[in-house]
This record gives structure tokens, sequence and C-alpha cells, in this order.
């Protein structure tokens, strides 16, 4: 019977930015939901349930402003598990190919259900469910130390688009975590996700990312929903922990609204500052108080021949990554890592119309 982890808005560490003099990072005490979590994880590697032994992954900072965080992870592009064949973004759940039932059930290494006022329950659309289970799961070819999945009840065959319920997990994931270091994130179909089950990916990765403080231009504010700056093009949301229900709403209206459009997207959450177009306050700078949402729409991947350095997905768009081969991670400039993440990219023209029209949409819905 796996572990079950029942957890409620009062297990969420408010901050866990702090710094001391010298403004670096102060470890903090892992929270329960960490410790669950890493324990689990390193368990399942020692036991051999992963299909690599994942070590100390050598790991540079590519020079320049977007301080690209480079790591070499061969055995992944070798021993991962084949993508299943993509066609379309809105494809339906298939049986018959793999899916998270199928798995080895000693890969589960909790159910997450959480506590709310009079029992546990979540709502979708405005309506009461039932309550659901999150199943997380070790994942078998691992990004970094403690790379999961979480599943929202892998019985109900869920597609792999995003529901509100999914993307609340997601943000009260970051929030249950006291590691800033903690990150989680969607690959949409299209959008270089595999399996064509609801999934999220949630892994630690100790270094910062540019993402976590890079300046904003506010869209529609009160449903904090802005526009990245300074980055690869594409949008963030902001929520503290009071407003993860408003948030996770609109993101869903986002990403739904993309989904409606044949549009692949990723999705990147992390601890981060609250949004702004410039910092002042470097105490506001290095806050982490809350958690950023970056929503990328991207042009679609249907059996497209991958990258030989890195494929651009969740991670990629984050600052963060993953090198196929030695060669490249020890050559690949900041100017090619920006050449190849922008094939992947909406043109300019393309990116403000649906700018213009994810604007509207927010305001009237």
């Amino acid at each position: 019977m796996p572990l079950q982890f029942a957890y409620s808005n009062q297990d969420f560490d408010r901050d866990v930015g702090q710094r001391n003099q010298n403004n670096d990072r102060m470890p903090s005490s892992p929270s329960r939901f960490d410790t669950a979590i890493q324990a689990g994880w390193t368990n399942r590697m020692e036991r051999g349930l992963l299909r690599y032994h994942l070590g100390d992954l050598q790991t540079r900072i590519v020079p320049g402003t977007c301080g690209y965080v480079a790591q070499l992870n061969i055995q992944r592009g070798i021993e991962r598990r084949k993508p299943q064949e993509i066609l379309s973004i809105q494809q339906e759940f298939d049986a018959h190919q793999f899916n998270f039932n199928k798995i080895n059930p000693e890969e589960i290494i909790l159910e997450m259900i959480k506590d709310t006022e009079g029992g546990t329950a979540s709502y979708e659309n405005g309506q009461l469910q039932k309550p659901c289970r999150t199943v997380v799961l070790v994942n078998v070819s691992p990004l970094e130390f403690g790379h999961c999945l979480f599943v929202p009840d892998p019985s109900c065959c869920f597609p792999q688009v995003l529901t509100r319920f999914a993307i609340q997990v997601g943000i009260e994931s970051v929030l249950l975590s006291s590691s800033p270091s903690f990150r989680v994130g969607f690959n949409s179909l299209g959008g270089f996700a595999s399996v064509n089950h609801l999934h999220l990916h949630g892994y630690y990765l100790d270094h910062e990312l540019k993402i976590e403080s890079v300046a904003v231009k506010p869209l529609v504010p009160e449903r904090g929903f802005f526009r990245l700056l300074g980055f690869p093009t594409g949008f963030l949301f902001y929520t503290e922990s009071e407003e993860v229900d408003k948030v996770a709403q609109a993101i869903c209206d986002v990403t739904d609204f993309f989904v409606d459009g044949n549009i692949a997207h990723n999705v990147f959450l992390t601890r981060g500052c609250q949004p702004c177009v410039h910092t002042e306050n470097i105490k506001d700078h290095w806050s982490r108080q809350g958690v950023r949402i970056a929503v990328w729409p991207r042009i679609s991947c249907f059996g497209a021949k991958e990258e030989s350095a890195f494929n651009v997905a969740l991670c990629e768009l984050a600052g963060h990554l993953p090198f196929k081969n030695k060669k490249d991670y020890e050559v690949t400039t900041e100017k090619d890592v920006i050449d190849i993440i922008q094939k992947y990219l909406l043109s300019d023209r393309e990116f403000l119309r649906l700018e213009q029209q994810l604007t509207r949409h927010l305001t009237n819905v």
C-alpha cells in the first residue's frame, strides 16, 4: 500500500528565499514533503528500479547573460522510453498504449490527498468533485535528483491536457517544498510530451535560474497574468499561497485556449520573486515567497527529428539544459542555445497576436 501523504494549506512554506549578509542562500530544513519525496526516490534508485544510476551530473553555467545551466545526461538520451506517436494536441487517451496504469507498483512513491475543511475534495470548473488523489511515481529515466511524476488519479485515464486540478497540484507541490530547488513542469502533446496520460514532472535542480527573477510586462495583473521580458518569449503567472485557486483557474483558461486552437505549449513552475518591470529592492529580488508559472506557446513537433544536443521542452525553455552528448555539452555557446530554442517558438508577430487574444480572453472570462 503506497504511503498516503495528506496535506493542507497550513503545510505551505511561505518563504524559502532567505539570504545571509553575503546574499548566499541559507539552507533550510527539508519539509515533510521533501523528506517523503527524496527518501522514496532514493529508495527506488538504490533498489534498481531506475533505468540507470543517476550520480552527480557534470554541470556548467554557459557564459552569457541568460545563465543557462548545462548538464551532461547521456544515459537519459539512450535509456528513456521511446516516445509515443503523437498526431494531435487533442489526441484521445489510448488504453492500448503505455500509460501509468501499467507501471510496476513499486515505482509509486506516495499518494497525495489534500485535506480541506469538511473533508477532502477538489473542484473543476466550479463544481465539487469526488476526492481526487495524485499518485507520485519515480521517473525511471530521471533528469535530476528526485525526478518524479505527478499523475492525477491514473484510473481516470485523462489525456495529456492540463486540468485546473492538475495545475493546482503542481503549484501546491512547489509550495509544500522548503527548497527553492524544487521545480515542476508540464509538456503538452506536440510539446515533447512522450506519454499521453496526464502527468507533470517534478525534480530538484540546485542552481538558480534567471526565470525566478526576470522582469515582466503586466497584461492582466488582476488575474496574475504577465509577459516574460528578456527570456524565451512566453507568459508568466504568479501566485502566493492565498491565491492558488484563482491563479490555477486563470492558467487553465489559457491552456484550454491553446488546446482549442491546437497550440502546443510547455509550463514550468518554480519559486520566484513577485513580478515587476524592474526590481529596485535587492531583498525583493531574492524573495521566493510565491510561485512563478511560465507558459510558453510553441511550434508543434509531431514526429519531428530531435535535436542532437537537447530537445526543447519545459526545462530547456526555463534555462536548464540536459545535454545528450559530451561534445555539444562542452562547446555549445549561449548563442547556439538561443538559436536552437528560437526554432521552436512562435514568431514575434504570431506571439503578439496571441497575446492580444489572451488578454481579451482573460479579461472577459
